[in-house]
C-alpha cells in the first residue's frame, strides 16, 4: 500500500475508500456468481427430479395398463381391466406434463417424444384392439402371440423409462455436486472478502493511529504545553500531507512565538532599563540641577540685599555665571545625544588641525584644577582630519575632563595624537580609579555612571554616549582600557584627511536618511 506514504490525506482517504469500494464490489461479485450458480444448479436439479417423477407417474399408469391386461389374459374378466381403463384415462394429461418437462431439458425431449409415441402405439396399436377382442373372445387376450407381443412393447417402453430415468438420475448427482461445490465456492469468496476487508480496515485503521492520530496528539499535547508558557521543541513532520503541513505550521508557529517572546524579553529587558535609566536621570538631573540652582539662587539673594561690596559682587556674578554655563552644557548634552539618535544632528565637514585642537582643549583643561597635571604628547606638528570641529572638540573635552572627574587624588593626565596609516588617533590616559570589570560593557550607556554619584563625582552620564555617537558619525571609533585602581585609558579613531571626506559625507548621507 504504498499509496499511504505520499499524497494528501484527501487523496489517501480517497484512495483508501476506493481500494475498500473495489473489495466491497469483487466480494459481492464473487458472492452473486457462486449464488447464480447454485441457484442454476439447484434449479437443475429440480428439473431432473421433475423430470424423474414426471417420468416415475408415466411408468406407473404403463405399468397399470400392462397390469390390466395382464388380469384380462389371465382370468378372462373383465373387471380386471379397471387399472387399464384409469391409467389409459390419466396417461395424456401425465405424457403432456412429462413431455413439457423434457422439452426444458436440454438432450431430453426426443427421448420423451420416443417414450410418448411408444405408449401411444402401444395403446392404439395393441391394448385397445385387444381388449376389444377379449369382449368378443375372451380367450383371445391370453393367446401366447397376443402375450408376446404385448411383453416386447412393454420391454421396449420400459428399457427407454430405464435410460431416461438414470440419465435425469446422473443430471440431478451432477447438478447436486455443483450446487454443492458453488455454495462451498460463495463460502470461500465471503470468507476470503470478509478477511481482505477486515485486513483493509485493520491497515487503515493502524494508518490512522499512526500517520494521522499520533503527529495531531504530539501537535495537541505541545500546543498545550506551548499555552502552559512551556517551552517546546520542533515537532518531526510526518503523516500525511495535511497532518505534516499542519505539524510544519505548529514549528513556524512555535518559532514564531518563541521569537515574539524572546523580542517581548528583550523590549520588557529595555523597558526595565529605560525605567532605570529614567530613574537615574531623575536623580541626575534633580542633582546636577538642583546645585547650580542652588548656588545661583544663593548668590542672587545676596547681590539682592546690596550690602557686598564691588569685588564681591562681581565674584558673585561669576560663580552665577559659571553656573548658568553647567546649566547650558548639562541641557546642550541632552539636546545633542537626543538629536544624534533621532539622526537630526548636523555635522560640518571642514578640514581641520586636529593637532591645534588638542592643544587648544589641553590648555583649557589644565587650569580646571590644580591637583591634576595635563601633558600634551604630538607625534607630528599637524594632523590633518575632516569633520565638525565643534563637536570633535565637545568629545575630547568630555574625555579630559571625566579623566580629571575619575581621578579625585589629582595625577597626571596625558593627551596622545599621532597619525598610523590613514588612521588619526587620539589617546587620552590618567592615573585615576579606573572602571570595575564589570561596569566596562556599560560605559557607553546613557545616564550610567557605575558608583559615581556614591563617590560624589559629578556628572549626567550623557558624555561618553555622545561621544561614541559623535565619533561613529564621522566613521571612526573609540575604545578603552582600564585597570581598576590604576587607571584608564580612551581611545579615538577617525579617518584622517583624503579618507576622511567621505566618510563624513557618507555618515551625513544616513544621517539626513
Amino acid at each position: 500500500m504504498r499509496f499511504l506514504h505520499g499524497g494528501s490525506l484527501t487523496v489517501r482517504t480517497a484512495i483508501a475508500s476506493l481500494a475498500l469500494v473495489v473489495v466491497v464490489v469483487a466480494v459481492a461479485v464473487g458472492l452473486l456468481t457462486a449464488v447464480f450458480a447454485a441457484r442454476t444448479a439447484a434449479h437443475k436439479e429440480v428439473q431432473a427430479q421433475d423430470l424423474t417423477s414426471a417420468t416415475l407417474d408415466v411408468q406407473g399408469l404403463v405399468v397399470d395398463l400392462e397390469t390390466g391386461l395382464r388380469g384380462l389374459a389371465l382370468t378372462g374378466d373383465m373387471r380386471f381391466l379397471k387399472p387399464w381403463a384409469n391409467a389409459k384415462a390419466a396417461l395424456p394429461a401425465k405424457l403432456a406434463a412429462f413431455e413439457r418437462l423434457a422439452d426444458a431439458v436440454p438432450g431430453e425431449r426426443g427421448q420423451a417424444q420416443t417414450i410418448a409415441s411408444l405408449i401411444d402405439s402401444y395403446i392404439d396399436e395393441y391394448s385397445v384392439p385387444l381388449v376389444r377382442s377379449a369382449r368378443e373372445v375372451p380367450a383371445a387376450a391370453a393367446t401366447p402371440v397376443a402375450t408376446a407381443e404385448g411383453r416386447r412393447r412393454i420391454d421396449e417402453i420400459r428399457s427407454h423409462f430405464v435410460r431416461i430415468l438414470a440419465q435425469e438420475q446422473q443430471r440431478a448427482d451432477e447438478a447436486s455436486a455443483t450446487a454443492d461445490k458453488d455454495s462451498r465456492r460463495a463460502v470461500a469468496v465471503a470468507i476470503a472478502g470478509l478477511v481482505a476487508l477486515a485486513a483493509i480496515v485493520i491497515l487503515f485503521g493502524l494508518y490512522v493511529a499512526r500517520s494521522i492520530a499520533r503527529p495531531v496528539r504530539q501537535v495537541a499535547d505541545e500546543a498545550q504545553r506551548l499555552a502552559a508558557g512551556d517551552e517546546v521543541s520542533d515537532l518531526r513532520e510526518r503523516g500525511s500531507g495535511e497532518v505534516a503541513d499542519l505539524t510544519r505550521a505548529f514549528n513556524t508557529m512555535a518559532r514564531q512565538l518563541a521569537a515574539r517572546q524572546a523580542e517581548l524579553e528583550e523590549q520588557n529587558r529595555q523597558l526595565r532599563d529605560s525605567e532605570h535609566a529614567k530613574s537615574e536621570l531623575v536623580s541626575i538631573v534633580s542633582h546636577e540641577l538642583r546645585t547650580p540652582l542652588t548656588s545661583m539662587l544663593g548668590f542672587t539673594s545676596l547681590l539682592a540685599r546690596g550690602d557686598q561690596d564691588e569685588e564681591a559682587q562681581q565674584r558673585y556674578l561669576e560663580i552665577i555665571a559659571g553656573q548658568g554655563q553647567r546649566l547650558a552644557t548639562l541641557l546642550d548634552d541632552f539636546l545633542s545625544v537626543q538629536q544624534l539618535e533621532e539622526g537630526r544632528l548636523d555635522l560640518r565637514s571642514d578640514r581641520f588641525d586636529l593637532a591645534a585642537l588638542l592643544r587648544q582643549q589641553t590648555e583649557l583643561y589644565s587650569a580646571h584644577s590644580e591637583e591634576h597635571e595635563v601633558l600634551l604628547d604630538l607625534e607630528q606638528r599637524t594632523l590633518s582630519v575632516v569633520g565638525d570641529e565643534g563637536r570633535l572638540a565637545q568629545v575630547i573635552g568630555n574625555l579630559l575632563s571625566n579623566a580629571i572627574k575619575y581621578s579625585p587624588e589629582g595625577g597626571r593626565v596625558t593627551v596622545t595624537g599621532l597619525r598610523e596609516g590613514d588612521r588619526a588617533i587620539v589617546r587620552v590616559h590618567d592615573e585615576g580609579i579606573g572602571i570595575p570589570d564589570e561596569e566596562q560593557g556599560r560605559v557607553f550607556t546613557k545616564f550610567f555612571r557605575g558608583d559615581a554619584a556614591a563617590r560624589g563625582i559629578a556628572g549626567s552620564g550623557l558624555g561618553l554616549a555622545f561621544a561614541r555617537a559623535v565619533v561613529e558619525a564621522h566613521g571612526g571609533s573609540i575604545g578603552f582600557t582600564s585597570v581598576e585602581g590604576q587607571g584608564t585609558t580612551f581611545a579615538v579613531e577617525l579617518p584622517a584627511a583624503g579618507q576622511a571626506q567621505s566618510s563624513v559625507a557618507q555618515n551625513a548621507e544616513r544621517s539626513s536618511a
